[in-house]
């Protein structure tokens, strides 16, 4: 982590949360978690104790993103289901507070691996890592939103096409120069959208790898991170966006394990991924694959246009940005090999 204190006022947040987080006891002390490249991340430390603040970046903002409202929303749903999560302690809608909406949760210590190939775990142990992760997602999608209060936290019905309409827009939005293949995956797309095949569930949005935090002494899941893209759509969403870890180069900024043996390495197939999700879910084999996968890849190919956007605007939360941003022509490119594959 870079200390970066200076970014936030913290004399006048920790008299904030003195008076709206239980048992806060200033000063504090405020570092920023490397990483990320939407909402600003900071450990807090106090008198009495560590805890973490999301929150919006600065300057202008496209409409609907950064949405650590919504993420706050959904950790205190979640904080009363199976699915691991952090607690939520306060949201700030008052932006004159420290410049932006924010959010203050509980610190979870525990292990994050980056690189899904697992380097620091054994050999023998990366099956089960994987197996953890599936496990935690078939639960999160098999929650009862309404019982939970989450049955008004996205629109039923149409979910892919809504999507592809809101990334489009995103991308839109955000686009700096012409990528042919963004051009061809928003035609495609469009034309070749499944229709949902069940009710709506929750979805995280960014379900991956470096999402997920495990204990420190077992492969168990401690929590769940960064729930700003989530809403109900369809379940498989996720799982093709996990999945497409396994397509994306192993020397990118966002490592993947493309042309990795992944016998030699202990991590399962794709096809063992996706059959044991169904397995744990109880669902019928899934058909219409290959259009989850160019989807995922597409809208991660517009998240990453709208970094760029906000490097090149001064607006990033991190020094990587560009490079990330820089990845959205990649990623388009891959998704059209996904459907030509397909045929």
């Amino acid at each position: 982590m870079k200390k970066i204190s200076d970014q936030l006022d913290t004399a006048i947040l920790a008299r904030y949360l003195e008076d709206h987080v239980p048992g806060f006891d200033g000063p504090v002390r405020a570092e920023k978690f490397a990483g990320g490249q939407s909402n600003p991340t900071f450990l807090l430390q106090a008198r009495s104790g560590r805890y973490v603040l999301r929150r919006q970046p600065p300057g202008e903002l496209l409409k609907s993103a950064h949405a650590v409202d919504r993420e706050f929303r959904v950790l205190t749903a979640l904080s009363r289901t199976k699915v691991p999560v952090a607690h939520p302690y306060h949201l700030c809608v008052d932006c004159d507070v420290i410049g932006s909406m924010f959010y203050v949760m509980s610190f979870e210590d525990g292990r994050i691996f980056w690189n899904p190939s697992l380097p620091e775990v054994p050999l023998q142990d990366r099956a089960a890592c994987y197996d953890a992760v599936l496990r935690t997602m078939a639960v999160l999608h098999d929650i009862d939103v309404e019982a939970v209060g989450l049955a008004d936290f996205g629109r039923h019905g149409n979910y892919f096409e809504r999507q592809i309409g809101v990334w489009t827009k995103q991308y839109r939005a955000a686009e700096t120069e012409r990528l042919d293949a963004m051009e061809t995956l928003i035609d495609w797309l469009a034309s070749a959208c499944p229709e949902d095949a069940g009710p709506p569930t929750l979805v995280h949005g960014d379900y991956r790898m470096d999402n997920v935090m495990f204990e420190r002494d077992s492969y168990r899941v401690k929590a769940v991170l960064d729930w700003e893209l989530s809403t109900l759509g369809n379940p498989l969403a996720d799982l093709a966006y996990f999945c497409m870890c396994l397509r994306l180069p192993s020397d990118g900024r966002v490592p993947g394990l493309a042309g990795r043996d992944r016998v030699a390495l202990g991590v399962p197939q794709e096809t063992q991924i996706v059959a044991r999700y169904c397995e744990l879910r109880g669902i019928e084999p899934i058909r219409d694959w290959h259009f989850y996968l160019a989807f995922s890849f597409f809208r991660l190919a517009a998240i990453a246009q709208g970094v760029k956007a906000r490097a090149l605007k001064g607006n990033a939360s991190s020094t990587a940005a560009l490079e990330v941003g820089e990845m959205a022509g990649t990623l388009a490119e891959e998704a059209v090999r996904v459907i030509e594959a397909r045929g």
